[in-house]
């Protein structure tokens, strides 16, 4: 319990004081911002492997591709990818809920950095063209997206069905994928107590190569993560 509280009182303190140093940013390139993101993932895995004595393992590099373009969809259990993945992919843009952009001084980074914003079970306007605003930001530059196709942090061992609108995203964008799973659920869950010495580990899967029929692609990705995180659980 004491742990838990350390670790979440200087990985909070943190995250603001990146934050709060990086406003000058806001007035500058996006890379600036960028960087700024990605000293947060780090921060995220020296708070983990010294308040939690968490050991942070990343297999499948070999998997990783830079020549051509391509997104990434991994599972979300917990806060711990949304920083981390910074440091392993190049300035990745990632697709959230609305309401994080609400967020004071956070939100306006996350609209410097040209994350793309959807409103959960609504029709909206800016949700219709949701799909065109991904395909245009992945035409326009090298940039990866990455999307979590169970929507939500989950439950370490939930197994529910990835949502349809990765496979709508995968037939939009024509290119390749690079599934990703973590079981940082087992240390940092969205609910309960955080737990200590225990490994998270980060699995690059294999490419999921584009031209494949949606629901086949969906069928794929969510046996080849879960399949995944049954072994590294």
């Amino acid at each position: 319990m004491i742990r838990s509280l350390i670790f979440k009182f200087f990985f909070y303190l943190g995250i603001i004081f990146i934050s709060f140093i990086f406003l000058p940013a806001l007035l500058m390139p996006p890379k600036v911002i960028l960087f700024g993101g990605k000293l947060m993932g780090y921060w995220s895995k020296i708070c983990l492997n010294i308040f939690l004595s968490t050991k942070i393992i990343i297999k499948g590099e070999e998997n990783l591709i830079s020549e051509e373009k391509f997104f990434i969809a991994c599972s979300h259990q917990s806060m711990f990818e949304t920083f981390f993945l910074q440091t392993i992919f190049h300035s990745p843009v990632f697709i959230l809920k609305k309401e994080l952009l609400k967020i004071p001084i956070f939100g306006m980074y996350l609209s410097k950095i040209g994350s793309i914003s959807i409103e959960r079970d609504k029709t909206t306007k800016e949700n219709l063209g949701f799909f065109n605003k991904i395909k245009t930001t992945v035409d326009s530059s090298n940039r990866p997206i990455i999307i979590f196709p169970q929507a939500s942090r989950m439950p370490a061992d939930d197994r529910s069905p990835f949502k349809k609108g990765v496979g709508r995203i995968y037939e939009e964008l024509g290119i390749k994928c690079i599934p990703v799973a973590i079981n940082s659920g087992n240390v940092w869950p969205k609910n309960g107590k955080l737990k200590s010495n225990q490994t998270i580990t980060v699995s690059i899967l294999k490419v999921i190569e584009s031209g494949i029929e949606s629901k086949q692609f969906i069928n794929n990705l969510q046996n080849d993560i879960y399949n995944e995180l049954d072994s590294i659980a």
